[in-house]
């Protein structure tokens, strides 16, 4: 049974260049059909260059930059990866912010392949189980988390899978957490 997300605003967070094409359409489209709104923020206006693995992809338009929003503004939050994606938006206080207020504030957040490294910019990941894609799991058991090779993980309201064939899975148990909504043990201790 699908879930509905009628009613939820999610957020798809993702740098203006770098970003995983197949990650960002995928659950874009499986979000807005269970009924998701959802909005594009980004580090600066305008359009994100996606990528096709190495080659450039399409773009999409920009709904918002990361400083006119706050999690207060979302129900959810999805990180597509990408390598250059995660690279690029842990260089900003701004994004790792934002990022950082999701868990604060107890919202599901769903990350894809490269997009954990944010959550370890971010400090969110320790005493989790987090996957990702395969080279980031030093990064992620540096920062406290421990890191598994698994297709989808669930670890109280985020959701976090390594690679774009693990999409269809990804996106169900996203589905699932932004359903579900607010985890009060998902919030960071302070």
């Amino acid at each position: 049974m699908t879930k509905e997300l009628k009613g939820k605003t999610i957020a798809v967070f993702a740098a203006p260049e770098g970003t995983e094409q197949i990650e960002v359409t995928v659950p874009w489209d499986r979000l807005s059909a269970a009924g998701a709104q959802l909005e594009l923020v980004s580090l600066e206006s305008g359009e994100i260059q996606m990528f096709r693995h190495l080659d450039k992809g399409d773009t999409m338009t920009v709904d918002k930059t990361v400083d006119e929003v706050t999690a207060d503004d979302y129900d959810g939050l999805v990180l597509p990866g990408g390598v250059a994606n995660p690279d690029m938006a842990r260089m900003s206080p701004e994004a790792v912010g934002f990022v950082r207020s999701f868990f604060d504030a107890g919202k599901p957040v769903a990350a894809i392949c490269h997009a954990p490294w944010l959550l370890v910019e971010a400090d969110v990941v320790r005493d989790r189980t987090v996957t990702s894609y395969p080279s980031l799991q030093t990064d992620i058991r540096n920062a406290g988390g421990r890191w598994v090779d698994e297709e989808v993980v669930v670890d109280t309201g985020l959701v976090t899978s390594r690679k774009p064939t693990d999409l269809d899975l990804f996106c169900d148990k996203a589905i699932e957490e932004f359903a579900e909504g607010v985890h009060e043990r998902q919030r960071r201790s302070a």
